[in-house]
């Protein structure tokens, strides 16, 4: 029993102490320093602008002008309001805030509103007189027969033709002329024989004295 505790004690021991391998490559981004900006400011510098424009037909009539001497801005515009005024604003700008002055010239009209009266326009009905199409006269085609006339061929002239009869020469053979062949006898001289061959005689064997004792 203390055997089995004791290794389950060692298998838990084993586990908490294990660390599973790691095969996946660590990949670890660059770093960059960021670029730093620094703000750039410019100090004040002294200005001066106007414009005017007036036109009727749209019915704009307005003009401003401004001046900085790069501490103060002072300027004025006008402009022509809808009820037939025109007011008029100047305005000062300095390190306490803005302030405006606004006045106003003439006096603000309101006409009554009459309301118009339209007609629609009376328009005739048009009148469509339908087409008058007429029916178009196909004069039937005359058409005149061909005159065929039959071919006049004439009857064909075969002659007959005359075959001759060849003449073979007959041929003319001559018979062959056989010659008797001649034949010489042959001549053999007899064979001339050297001298015997020699005799071989028989090797005679002598026993030894002792024989070696072992």
């Amino acid at each position: 029993m203390k055997f089995f505790i004791l290794a389950a004690v060692f298998a838990v021991a084993a586990a908490s102490s294990y660390k599973a391998p790691e095969y996946a490559p660590r990949y670890e981004a660059p770093k960059y320093d960021a670029p730093k900006y620094e703000e750039v400011t410019y100090a004040p510098q002294p200005y001066s602008f106007g414009y005017d424009v007036q036109d009727k037909e749209s019915y704009n009539d307005f003009d401003h002008s401004e001046k900085s001497d790069a501490n103060v801005v002072t300027g004025s515009y006008r402009v022509a309001l809808p009820d037939g005024r025109t007011q008029i604003v100047s305005y000062k700008a300095d390190s306490y805030g803005y302030t405006a002055d606004v006045k106003y010239e003439g006096e603000a009209q309101y006409p009554e509103y009459k309301p118009t009266e339209y007609k629609a326009a009376a328009y005739p009905a048009p009148a469509y007189k339908a087409p008058e199409y007429k029916a178009p006269a196909y004069p039937a085609p005359a058409y005149k027969a061909p005159e065929y006339k039959a071919p006049a061929y004439p009857a064909p002239a075969y002659k007959a033709p005359e075959y001759k009869a060849p003449a073979y020469p007959a041929p003319a053979y001559k018979a062959p002329e056989y010659k008797a062949p001649a034949y010489e006898a042959p001549a053999y001289t007899a064979p001339i024989y050297r001298a015997p061959a020699p005799a071989y005689s028989a090797p005679v064997y002598t026993a030894p004295a002792a024989y070696p004792k072992y």
